[in-house]
């Protein structure tokens, strides 16, 4: 059996350069072409890179590809990973999966059908952060998750995304661009949603682009910027969850979770690194411990300094466990239960109601130290030490 899967990217934006740069991390893993509907957009990524620039059809006809890297805009995921599954390839997609739970329920079918995988993005809770709180909760060292808040907000993507325009629009918004992350990390954390409560509202029906090149040009808001959220968890737990592109400035943590017999303090889940802290029922917030997770191992220069991105990881996983017959982490189900999740939060939004989910789904086994190291096509200092420049 092979070791590694050919893996073929459609969508060549400003995403694709961090699958480009970080899949070379990563055991059974390899990318051999890309494609977008802009021919020249696909030559640029593969002459910088060393892949083949394929047509969307070719690609897909591809025997060397085995995996298809959907990262086309969210309105298009759904068409694309179908044809993707259609053509007999397994699929890997940025966030969201799609955006109606019918759209998912119509993949999984397909998939089921033809003995494929699909796998979806965010897999930045495979960081070590997120692992070292997991494995916190798993522990039993806060007792049982009962409640929690989390926190993502910003004055918006206007001022610094080249092309803006579809993050406010019905499939773009804070929910469905930057819940995943924190709704993945929650599944990760305490496991499957039961029902969802929410109000969502918008500061205003249009946006002036601060970026280059479209300065100064008018775009228009057609989808909720401002979510506060009440998720129940099947075990019970309450957590709040506001995410908003209306507020400039605020004092809220990320991600607090508080149990039964303490609390714990989780970085941003958008990142795979940051600083875990903890408390006990003497109120003494205090960090954890660092552990030696090699996706908690800075491997990036950013302005603000080192940084770990282990971004592809989630799609290795996925590789791997085709090769060896197991659950991928970043599954199918789970990102389904969270497109669920999303949609019923702008459901709940819109028609004033709790709404009561309709699917479910596992917590993702834990990703050790061991396990992650797996991953890992070099060895861990190698790669620490040859740190590259953050992805656009």
């Amino acid at each position: 059996m092979t070791k590694e899967l050919g893996v073929g990217i459609i969508g060549c934006g400003n995403i694709s350069t961090t699958y480009f740069k970080l899949a070379p991390l990563f055991r059974g893993i390899k990318v051999v072409a890309c494609a977008d509907l802009n021919p020249a957009a696909a030559e640029a990524r593969a002459a910088e890179y060393g892949v083949e620039a394929q047509s969307i059809e070719a690609l897909l006809a591809n025997p060397d590809v085995d995996i298809v890297v959907n990262l086309t805009i969210p309105d298009a995921h759904y068409p694309v990973s179908k044809a993707i599954l259609e053509a007999g390839k397994h699929v890997y997609s940025e966030k969201p999966l799609v955006l109606s739970l019918e759209q998912g329920e119509d993949l999984r079918a397909i998939a089921k059908a033809k003995g494929l995988s699909v796998g979806c993005a965010p897999d930045t809770f495979l960081g070590g952060a997120h692992q070292l709180a997991r494995s916190t909760i798993d522990d039993g060292k806060i007792g049982r998750v009962t409640s929690g808040t989390c926190h993502v907000m910003s004055p918006g993507m206007e001022m610094w995304h080249p092309n803006p325009d579809f993050f406010f629009l019905p499939g773009g918004g804070p929910i469905l661009d930057l819940g995943p992350y924190y709704i993945a990390n929650l599944i990760n954390l305490i496991g499957p949603v039961k029902r969802v409560a929410a109000l969502a509202t918008m500061a205003n029906p249009t946006r002036t682009i601060t970026s280059e090149p479209r300065k100064g040009e008018v775009i228009p808001v057609k989808t909720p910027t401002n979510i506060h959220a009440l998720l129940e968890f099947q075990n019970g737990a309450t957590i709040t969850l506001s995410a908003s592109w209306d507020v400039w400035s605020h004092r809220h943590a990320n991600m607090e979770l508080y149990g039964t017999e303490g609390s714990l303090y989780v970085p941003d889940p958008n990142f795979f690194g940051g600083t875990v802290e903890i408390s006990g029922q003497d109120k003494n917030i205090q960090p954890l411990e660092p552990w030696d997770h090699p996706f908690g191992i800075a491997n990036q220069e950013h302005p603000q300094g080192p940084m770990a991105n282990y971004r592809t990881s989630g799609l290795a996983d996925m590789a791997l466990a085709i090769l060896e017959g197991r659950d991928a982490r970043c599954s199918l189900d789970r990102a389904l239960h969270g497109v669920d999740v999303m949609v019923s939060i702008l459901k709940s939004g819109d028609e004033g109601r709790f709404i009561e989910l309709s699917t479910t789904c596992t917590q993702p086994a834990a990703l050790g130290i061991e396990e992650a190291r797996a991953l890992l096509r070099e060895p861990q200092e190698e790669i620490s030490g040859n740190r590259v420049a953050a992805a656009s």
